[in-house]
């Protein structure tokens, strides 16, 4: 027992080199899954982005080749070749066999660059089969190849062949001659398939919104993507001159209430850091680039950068950013309250943020990250420089004198006020709307039919065409679990109207009213009010544009219901048949749900000799059928059908409803114009 638990110094174990990378993966690339080869990725590719950064390069490849291996081409100086004193090492090898080692500690190489911690090549290189890598510098292309993070030589082109490890000296080799003038660097390598887990693969469309946002990032910057694993290969080119601007025009989707703005500036701090071992006071400089525009949403997008390396988490940066934000929407908004009709309320963060898209990015050099992920920005002094420098150019923008600028401003703050009474009368609607007992029912609207069961996980809610469809499904439900709204007609475009005119609108009301969670930002799945919500509306064209309005309201007002698919519409017959059956057997009935699935049916029963009624029933509505038959085909749980809607259903309802009810005209008269050659005319219900 005392020898068991004896611990000592010599228990200890010591981890050399590259050594710990293998034995730590999740340290330096946070997982061994898909996330982790990606960013081994993303550590190659930051690197040839850093010479576009400096202005040393300009195309950047990748390559994503049949046998597994990534390959990036940069026109940048090339990795340094030369002998470094200290080790006697080529600098090639030195920056992928050595933890922090690299160009980017203050050496005056780089400004500022994404890869920092001097671990990126030297990770993937130990998490790799294979490396090789080449650079052209001198009129020479130097090579040299690793084997999980080993110099040497393989015997053939593959990571199986055999490898010889390399005696002392550097392995670099000349591997051919160059143009005067000409340089770059290119990386091949083979992931490590001990190390990822099998299910682990490269995410080609990951890539390829990486490698786009990049080159919005880095404005002439040209990044081109080959993939060679397919029968067919693909090739996409991205290069954007306008940089930031253009990304917050690519990631804005609804109408715009202000133009692009653009916000530049940069403050000077003092940071203490060790220099060859002495603690020194160096003076650095922040450089601050926001691009950003109020849409009639409430969605905010906003992409945080430093140095061209993404901060989905935010940092210092964003908090300077969206305090400045606040500030100054309060400060202007209380200088004009009367003629915004704002009153005593005071607006807050998320009120500032709605229909908000932001790009940001910050230059510093050697930023501090919170972890390898580099997801956090911790560098304190950016969020006051940020701060100010937001808090000057924007109060500049909202109080300018000039025609253009006040009309944008005006529209902005009174987006803003509108956001925050929103909020409020939603939080006063969330905390009145409960589920009642008998005796406060009569708080809900008149037309609502409640279920009995007091059970939300077990609820449903029928959002039912009309009072002729309500008189049917009352028959049909059980009044057990499911409830019923009737609606009269189409409800309000929410696409082009305002939120005020929303909650306004009485069938609107009426809705966020009976499912009792609010709306919008305030909108909290917990208290709603039902389990599920089913759409249920006929079968034609009338009620395809019902459902597609009611879509538009829940995925502008209400998405957290759709994200945690408690939304889904009913799936009515568009048929009925009546199979005669020989003798005294009754009949036998069946449904069919499209035209195609009816000559199946109709075909089938001919070959089989049987005879069905004629004429065949054809469900116009849902007020056609009787009570029996709408709960048979589409109430009953145990024989309906329902569909599931999901996000991209609700994006795609509201990208064609845009389209089509929106406020912009031109892209409309193209879609009609362009559609009318295939319009069949016996199709128009008219």
């Amino acid at each position: 027992m005392a020898q068991r638990d004896e611990y000592s110094a010599r228990h200890l174990s010591v981890l050399e080199g590259l050594e710990a990378v293998r034995k730590r993966p999740g340290m330096y690339i946070g997982s061994t899954d898909s996330r982790g080869l990606m960013h081994c990725v993303w550590e190659i590719i930051d690197n040839a982005v850093d010479e576009a950064l400096a202005g040393h390069a300009s195309n950047i490849h990748i390559t994503l080749h049949p046998d597994d291996s990534v390959e990036v081409t940069d026109d940048g100086r090339g990795i340094p070749v030369d002998i470094e004193p200290r080790t006697g090492l080529s600098g090639l090898e030195v920056i992928f066999t050595k933890l922090h080692a690299g160009g980017k500690f203050g050496g005056g190489s780089y400004n500022a660059v994404g890869g920092l911690h001097g671990v990126g090549a030297s990770v993937v290189n130990a998490l790799s089969a294979r490396l090789d890598a080449h650079v052209t510098r001198g009129g020479k292309v130097h090579s040299m190849s690793f084997r999980r993070g080993e110099p040497g030589t393989f015997a053939g082109n593959k990571p199986a062949d055999v490898f010889t490890p390399a005696e002392e000296g550097s392995p670099l080799q000349v591997s051919g001659r160059a143009k005067r003038g000409l340089t770059g660097t290119t990386v091949r390598y083979w992931a490590d398939r001990e190390i990822f887990s099998p299910e682990a693969q490269f995410l080609e469309q990951e890539l390829v919104d990486r490698a786009r946002q990049t080159a919005f990032l880095v404005p002439g910057l040209r990044i081109v993507i080959h993939d060679h694993r397919g029968a067919q290969h693909f090739e996409e080119v991205f290069q954007y001159d306008g940089g930031i601007s253009e990304f917050v025009d690519h990631l804005s989707a609804d109408a715009p209430v202000t133009d692009v703005w653009r916000i530049q500036g940069h403050g000077a701090f003092t940071e203490r850091i060790s220099v060859e071992g002495v603690m020194t006071d160096v003076e650095r400089d922040c450089e601050v680039d926001i691009a950003l525009r109020w849409g009639v949403g409430y969605d905010t997008t906003l992409k945080s950068f430093v140095n061209i390396i993404a901060t989905p988490k935010g940092g210092t940066h964003v908090t300077g950013f969206e305090q400045a934000l606040v500030k100054v929407f309060r400060k202007v908004i209380d200088s004009n309250a009367r003629r915004l009709k704002a009153g005593n309320d005071k607006v807050d963060k998320d009120d500032v943020l709605a229909g908000l898209t932001a790009v940001m990015t910050v230059r510093i050099a050697e930023p501090q990250f919170e972890g390898q992920t580099k997801e956090i920005l911790g560098t304190p002094a950016a969020k006051p420089i940020v701060n100010k420098v937001v808090s000057e150019a924007l109060e500049q923008r909202l109080t300018s004198s000039k025609r253009a600028d006040k009309q944008e401003a005006t529209g902005v703050l009174e987006k803003v006020v509108a956001e925050m009474k929103s909020r409020i009368a939603a939080r006063q609607h969330k905390e009145t709307q409960r589920r009642k007992n008998a005796l406060e029912n009569s708080t809900m609207p008149a037309k609502l039919v409640e279920c009995r069961n007091k059970n939300i996980e077990s609820s449903e809610l029928f959002i039912v065409e009309g009072d002729s469809a309500l008189g049917t499904a009352k028959l049909a439900r059980s009044s057990d679990f499911q409830a019923l709204l009737p609606i009269r007609g189409k409800i309000l475009n929410v696409q082009k109207a305002s939120v005020s005119d929303m909650l306004s609108n009485t069938e609107c009301a009426a809705l966020l009213q009976v499912i009792g969670a609010g709306s919008g930002r305030s909108f909290d799945l917990e208290v709603a009010r039902y389990g599920k919500v089913v759409l249920m509306t006929d079968a034609d064209v009338d009620g395809a544009h019902i459902r597609t309005l009611l879509l538009t309201l829940f995925f502008r007002y209400m998405r957290p219901m759709i994200e945690a698919g408690r939304v889904f519409a009913a799936v009515p017959p568009l048929h009925r048949v009546e199979i005669i059956n020989s003798g005294r057997q009754v009949n036998e009935v069946r449904y069919t749900y499209s035209e195609s699935e009816l000559v199946a049916l109709l075909s089938d029963l001919e070959k089989s000799g049987r005879r069905y009624k004629e004429p065949i029933q054809r469900y116009k509505g849902l007020g056609e059928m009787d009570a029996d038959q709408l709960s048979e085909t589409t109430m009953d749980p145990a024989h309906r059908s329902l569909r599931r809607i999901r996000v991209e259903d609700a994006e795609a309802a509201e990208r064609v409803f845009d389209l089509l009810m929106g406020s912009v005209v031109a892209p409309r008269k193209e879609f009609i114009i362009e559609g009318a050659a295939a319009m069949d005319r016996e199709k128009i219900d008219a």
